[in-house]
């Protein structure tokens, strides 16, 4: 039998602040995250704006030598992890089984920064000037054991790497550990601190970012005529996840629950996706499947929605093809209007997002919204917030490589 899964925490750092509560705010008023580039210097580069995060303090939850240690990405995520243990109350002696909690942290491109520092440094400086710790700082999976190190969580931990789908795979798997029995909690999530000067090259080169240097407030912006690409952000978001009977007998504070979730592959392109939406198609068909729910509950779609030509459209057309004439009835959103892309982080994120909107009967607009595309019609609650108490809303991911992870959360009656 089938356990039911509560989602009973919720941590976040983001372009838009660096707590749940500042995100969450930022988002119903539709502000935008994104300006020029502060972390290194862009005059070179053909993209030279950003969503950074802005304001963490590390030392808030780790040591300063700890600091020194740990890549960006690392800190985000243990950020954003202690974040959601405090508020599931689960760091208190004795709340848990350490065997019974495990961790899950999914990220796109690890610890990049890291990687291009130290690559600078063996080039201009010779071998001995490469850090011992460049490998444990940049390895895609530290960000997973750190936490369950910091806690003494001994249950399942590891991390998923499919790009932009990651921590959407995080959570899913996290979700059948659960739902299956192997673990009673489970920390998932997703990292990202990517803003770099190899990554955003890259990005630029492939064409694949807006180029509104002189604009970076209206540059994101998902599903207008004049999208020209996506915004690099970085940031993290950590969701606690737990088996529903024992969230109750303890007394937790349920903000949904998770009840689906499925994973498909595009086979198609390693950038591109079908243009007919085909693998985003079944990932929301199988979602909503395993799930036990008919398209007509659903009231709230958190779209990839990334502000790509292609990207955005063949997502459209996978909505109108899976919910017919319902497609019209329900909002359509995307929010990396305002927080850029998160890439491997953008899934529990906007994850998180789904969640909030369920807990607070809010769906955070789409912003940048100026002129309709033709093949993107549907309602994005376009550049105001919808007051609206949808009964289960998905949220959508998908990766360079073809990789499609649907996610859907079901909204706990008050």
């Amino acid at each position: 039998m089938k356990r039911r899964v509560a989602i009973t925490g919720l941590g976040v750092v983001s372009p838009l602040g660096n707590d749940v509560a500042t995100t969450w705010d930022a988002l119903v008023a539709g502000r935008s995250g994104a300006g020029p580039i502060t972390k290194f210097d862009p005059a070179q580069l053909p993209v030279r704006f950003a969503c950074e995060v802005k304001g963490f303090e590390p030392l808030r939850y780790m040591e300063k030598k700890e600091v020194r240690r740990y890549d960006l990405f690392a800190q985000f995520s243990i950020g954003a992890s202690v974040q959601a243990v405090s508020d599931a109350c689960l760091e208190k002696t004795g709340t848990v089984d350490p065997k019974r909690v495990g961790v899950i942290i999914g990220t796109g491109t690890g610890g990049i920064a890291t990687f291009e520092e130290n690559m600078r440094a063996y080039v201009e400086k010779g071998p001995g000037r490469v850090s011992p710790f460049f490998v444990p700082m940049f390895m895609a999976n530290v960000a997973s054991a750190l936490v369950s190190m910091r806690y003494g969580f001994q249950g399942p931990n590891y991390c998923t790497v499919s790009a932009c789908a990651s921590s959407g795979h995080a959570l899913g798997d996290a979700f059948r550990l659960i739902r299956s029995g192997e673990a009673d909690v489970m920390v998932a999530g997703g990292s990202e601190a990517a803003i770099t000067p190899l990554a955003i090259a890259s990005f630029a080169n492939m064409k694949a970012l807006s180029a509104r240097n002189d604009d970076p407030a209206t540059a994101s912006r998902p599903f207008d005529k004049d999208r020209d690409g996506f915004v690099m952000g970085d940031g993290a978001a950590t969701v606690i996840l737990e088996d529903w009977d024992r969230a109750k007998a303890r007394g937790a504070r349920i903000y949904a629950e998770l009840v689906g979730y499925a994973a498909t592959a595009d086979a198609h392109h390693i950038t591109a996706p079908a243009p007919d939406g085909s693998g985003a198609q079944e990932a929301m068909r199988l979602a909503m499947q395993d799930a036990g729910i008919q398209p007509t509950a659903v009231g709230y779609i958190n779209a990839h929605g990334t502000s790509t030509p292609y990207g955005d459209a063949a997502e459209t057309a996978a909505v109108k093809a899976v919910f017919g004439d319902h497609a019209r009835k329900l909002i359509f959103g995307s929010t990396k209007s305002m927080t850029g892309h998160l890439l491997g982080a953008a899934g529990a994120f906007e994850f998180a997002v789904c969640t909030l909107a369920l807990h607070h009967g809010v769906i955070p607009p789409t912003i940048n919204q100026f002129h309709v595309d033709p093949a993107c019609d549907l309602d994005s609650a376009p550049n105001h917030a919808v007051r609206r108490q949808p009964e289960v809303a998905l949220s959508n991911s998908f990766g360079f490589g073809g990789h499609n992870v649907t996610l859907a959360v079901r909204r706990v009656a008050a």
